[in-house]
């Protein structure tokens, strides 16, 4: 009876992990590239920053921080966003307003799930990933779904090996031969995860290897006016000291 268990317990273990694999295999052919020289002093700004350290969600509260500095957008602690200057500086600053659309006001939440999916964002880590930086999105995704998979066939395995030792427990020599086998895939989806801790969890960032390296070194290129900004671009709103602020970006 256990052995029926057994079966997709190992071949969920041995499918998860050999998709794995090969999203590993994948991710290292994407991102290996070394970064022109040119991407390494020039054309990596705040926004830029921000996505290597966040991805699009860090894109959006870094526009948002820097409008409401500037005095074109007010961000109420009750979680509305309200257009007061509506000349877009740039194109993102354009596409944000549009986001608000034309009442002038829109609840944040919703405000920053458009403004993080809209093309605009996305150009931003396509252009990072073109020059080596970033992890492309499709890879990133992938790994993580992979990571997920394996993840759940290691539970679905220890779960089986505890419903088969409550099914075998009269008959000891039955339960020990069951948890011998069920080591199998227990061991394998244990092993391919720590693995992955070292080969794989890298490409689950949004910077890619060469990106986290320039990531260190980008807070000492800005000026002391930048100082808020670089913060907000690296650690997000938790390094804005205002906390109604705060409030309004994680309402």
């Amino acid at each position: 009876m256990w052995v029926l268990l057994l079966i997709p317990s190992c071949a969920a273990a041995v499918l998860s992990c050999l998709r794995l694999v090969r999203v590993a295999a994948i991710a290292d052919a994407c991102t290996g590239r070394v970064p022109h020289p040119l991407h390494r002093a020039s054309g990596v700004g705040l926004y830029e920053t921000a996505y290597l350290a966040g991805g699009p969600a860090r894109v959006v509260d870094l526009a948002l921080v820097r409008m409401a500095a500037l005095g074109r957008l007010h961000l109420a602690h009750t979680g509305w966003t309200t257009v007061v200057d509506p000349r877009g500086r740039g194109r993102l600053e354009r596409a944000l307003i549009g986001a608000i659309g034309p009442d002038g006001q829109c609840r944040t939440a919703q405000l920053k799930a458009a403004l993080a999916a809209h093309p605009t964002v996305r150009d931003i880590g396509d252009r990072l990933a073109q020059a080596g930086l970033a992890t492309p999105a499709v890879v990133r995704d992938h790994a993580l779904r992979a990571i997920r998979q394996v993840r759940w066939a290691l539970a679905g395995a220890a779960s089986m090996l505890l419903l088969t030792v409550l099914l075998t427990a009269p008959d000891g020599t039955a339960a020990r031969t069951a948890v011998a086998w069920y080591a199998l895939p227990l061991v394998l989806t244990g092993g391919t995860l720590l693995m992955a801790r070292v080969d794989v969890h890298a490409y689950t960032a949004w910077a890619a290897p060469a990106g986290q390296t320039l990531l260190r070194a980008l807070p000492c290129r800005h000026t002391a006016t930048d100082d808020l900004l670089t913060a907000v671009a690296i650690s997000g709103p938790a390094a804005v000291p205002d906390p109604r602020l705060r409030a309004a970006l994680g309402s």
